[in-house]
């Protein structure tokens, strides 16, 4: 079944003269059947863009490009690797990670899974520190902050598993998501069945575990960001969860903030 979200902009979000939603299909982990049948595909209508949250096929990411004639975003996950992707690297374009993108005035930003992309997956919490200071660097330091980040992993305590060690969270991108306060996070790697809901709100963020497949509207036109019978959990407490570890001194902000906000390492 394809979810839908809907969620109001924050302000300059959408594109100059973009009077209507811009409209995301975001997947991840696993196929959702409904996408196989070009009557569903139809359906859905216009699709502004293709963002994939990792753990899926080459092929299957460039079938929803070209059925839906949209570009595709993505990023790669603990499992994208060996054979399928060595020969699918060229069919695809390069992954989000290290630039931000722009789709109808919406910046789009994305981290893969922050581990060697060769043998076996290992979990790196140091990798998630590099690219979130690297975020926060290439952002300059929020003043181009995304209005929509993709990751595979989700930030800690924020629609992961904490029980399970491979699929908590990463302390760092929970760091980053208060520092940078999008306004929208997408993840997969949470199976359906662990996760108490598929979303999560943490500040002005909702975080979205799209494993399947996820319809999102963003746009001025949106009043109603969620079903009135179906709210999300909301972790608003950080103290709740243990500590993000903090990251080497040298690796801190050095430059100049702008005015308004706080930088505060956890």
């Amino acid at each position: 079944m394809i979810r839908r979200l809907r969620l109001a902009p924050t302000a300059g979000a959408l594109g100059a003269g973009r009077t209507g939603a811009v409209r995301l299909l975001a997947v991840s982990d696993e196929r959702d059947p409904a996408l196989d049948d070009a009557r569903n595909r139809v359906a859905l209508g216009r699709i502004d863009a293709v963002v994939g949250c990792g753990d899926l096929e080459p092929d299957y990411l460039c079938f929803l490009a070209d059925s839906f004639r949209a570009p595709l975003f993505y990023i790669r996950g603990n499992h994208d690797r060996g054979a399928a992707w060595a020969a699918g690297e060229n069919t695809l374009p390069g992954t989000l990670d290290d630039r931000i993108e722009s789709v109808s005035g919406v910046r789009l930003l994305g981290f893969s899974w922050p581990g060697p992309a060769e043998g076996p997956p290992r979990r790196e919490e140091s990798g998630a520190w590099t690219q979130a200071l690297g975020a926060i660097w290439r952002t300059g330091f929020g003043r181009r902050a995304p209005q929509v980040v993709l990751s595979h992993v989700p930030p800690s305590g924020l629609g992961d598993v904490p029980a399970d060690p491979f699929h908590r969270g990463f302390g760092a991108y929970r760091w980053l998501c208060r520092a940078l306060r999008p306004r929208l996070w997408l993840h997969g790697h949470t199976t359906s069945a662990a996760a108490e809901d598929w979303r999560t709100t943490h500040g002005p963020t909702t975080l979205v575990n799209v494993t399947g497949a996820v319809l999102i509207e963003l746009g001025a036109a949106v009043t109603a960001e969620l079903p009135a019978d179906s709210e999300p959990h909301t972790e608003t407490d950080p103290t709740s969860r243990s500590p993000a570890p903090t990251p080497p001194a040298r690796a801190r902000p050095a430059r100049a903030e702008p005015a308004g906000t706080t930088w505060r390492m956890p």
